[in-house]
């Protein structure tokens, strides 16, 4: 389905319905490692119901933990078009474990992933040790014990970390290895085989 028709399909649910959650779409304006807006006129405010769902829930649940914050969401629903763009980017980087083969398809593209960070009550992102897609070691989850050992990072950094891989998990997304801001949910080979991917 082309992302042009989203709206018109009852298993995505926008953003904006969504309570107490901010929205800044990185890949909408210049603020990510290619450097341009990658969507343009394309609405990519969107999650699958079920990520929506989620999202909701984990909303709630850093209401309860740390009143005043709230999630921000980097990116959500990703086309395949602009996937393949941004997999492109990367040829001979030696980068591409950072962004998903579309040959295979990203779990963006089905609207059941996100990149998210945590804002505090006047608007300002926590620090986590590096930005979003920022492509380097100190970026991984697996690596934080070491990086807090070496004083790469700090334990405020991965106290900020943890409390938004807590509240995720509790609205049953996945984090992942190499990327603090990227969450999935479900089994990745059964989104891509039973889910509807926007083009």
């Amino acid at each position: 389905m082309r992302c042009e028709d989203i709206a018109s399909h009852p298993d995505f649910r926008p953003l904006s319905s969504i309570p107490e959650v901010a929205v800044d779409l990185r890949y909408a304006g210049l603020r990510n490692f290619v450097g341009r807006d990658l969507y343009s006129t394309l609405d990519c405010s969107w999650l699958h119901r079920l990520a929506a769902e989620g999202l909701e829930r984990a909303a709630e649940q850093l209401a309860r933990e740390a009143s005043g914050h709230r999630l921000l969401v980097l990116d959500a629903l990703r086309p395949h078009r602009v996937q393949v763009q941004l997999w492109d980017h990367l040829d001979g980087t030696g980068l591409r474990q950072y962004v998903a083969d579309p040959a295979r398809g990203s779990i963006h593209s089905f609207g059941m992933a996100l990149d998210a960070t945590l804002i505090d009550a006047t608007g300002r992102e926590l620090d986590m040790g590096t930005g979003f897609d920022e492509m380097t070691e100190l970026s991984h989850p697996r690596l934080e014990a070491q990086h807090l050992a070496s004083g790469a990072l700090t334990r405020m950094q991965l106290q900020h970390r943890a409390l938004l891989r807590r509240v995720l998990t509790l609205g049953n997304f996945n984090g992942i290895d190499n990327e603090w801001w990227h969450f999935d949910m479900l089994d990745r080979q059964h989104v891509r085989q039973h889910f509807t991917r926007i083009d």
